[in-house]
């Protein structure tokens, strides 16, 4: 289908792919974070038409023939095309998609703000979700990027006490203004949520730094769970014993169903959830990779056409 971009968001996946030395895609195009308007549809295609907003996400493209594609998990489909990455992204004025894995956008949603739920938003209830935690418990977020503010208000309204972890002081601000009953500087956070709150029944991992990852381990309760999302690109610790004789669970999340993107849609539409957005046009694209490189960007950039 072919798609008149309304807005794109700036995703820090976009920064790791802009910097690979051989991408996989030449002439390369990024975004995966993509709200359109339907231009016209392909030869076959009856589940859209012309006039249909729909959002775009990473999902590209998958086999839907194997085992995870038949079962509700094509997500992790070994075959699968990305969206900016191993397959033409949206952050241009027309696009050319499949219509496969597109969903509608509510009406009374603005592009600006819907475009951050098809990967911060989508991504970060997922790994809410994916704890399992019960109404009442207690739920440390490390990183308050993108994905880390939205995900405070998804436990929030499922009921969660949350903790907020960050190096920045502006982020943590951020999160406590969206409803983070804890917040605790980065370093030593485990320790600190451990001597002073009494440890967390959950951790979810937003950000890419492994001290993160192993700062999230030590924060956890017995019997607790850390969900690992950001994608550390150097070794992280395991305290192996502390996991055996604590019981703890690790899990890994990426992205999320069609009907959990769905849902943040339609929490987005009513309210509940609210990206921190900055608008920019498309010429201030490059500058926002510099920006978010250094981490200097509090909620989402959003590129409006």
């Amino acid at each position: 289908m072919l798609l008149k971009m309304e807005a794109c968001g700036i995703c820090h996946s976009d920064l790791f792919i802009s910097g690979m030395e051989k991408p996989p895609v030449l002439p390369q195009v990024l975004g995966h974070e993509g709200i359109g308007c339907v231009e016209s549809v392909g030869e076959g295609v009856a589940s859209f038409a012309k006039g249909d907003r729909v959002g775009v996400t990473f999902l590209a493209s998958t086999c839907g023939e194997c085992e995870l594609c038949l079962s509700g998990r094509e997500r992790f489909c070994a075959r699968q095309l990305n969206s900016g990455y191993t397959a033409p992204g949206v952050l241009a004025g027309f696009v050319s998609v499949a219509a496969r894995h597109l969903v509608r956008v509510p009406a009374g949603l603005n592009a600006v703000e819907a475009a951050p739920m098809c990967c911060a938003g989508w991504t970060a209830y997922r790994a809410v979700k994916e704890t399992a935690a019960a109404p009442g418990a207690t739920i440390a977020i490390f990183g308050m990027g993108g994905l880390g503010h939205l995900a405070v208000q998804f436990a929030r309204h499922v009921g969660l006490r949350v903790a907020a972890v960050d190096v920045s002081e502006e982020k943590l601000a951020l999160a406590r203004s969206v409803g983070a009953e804890i917040t605790v500087t980065a370093e030593n956070a485990g320790r600190t949520l451990q001597k002073e709150y009494g440890g967390m029944d959950a951790a979810v991992v937003l950000t890419g730094s492994a001290a993160a990852a192993g700062q999230a381990m030590r924060s956890l309760k017995r019997c607790g769970t850390a969900v690992l999302v950001g994608m550390a690109q150097g070794p992280a610790e395991l305290p192996i014993v502390d996991t055996v004789l604590k019981g703890i669970t690790i899990r890994g999340s990426f992205l999320g169903t069609r009907e959990d993107l769905e849902e943040v849609f339609r929490l987005a539409a009513a309210g509940v959830i609210r990206p921190h957005i900055e608008t920019h046009r498309i010429d201030d694209a490059p500058g926002l990779f510099t920006r978010l490189g250094r981490g200097e960007i509090a909620g989402r950039a959003v590129v409006s056409f």
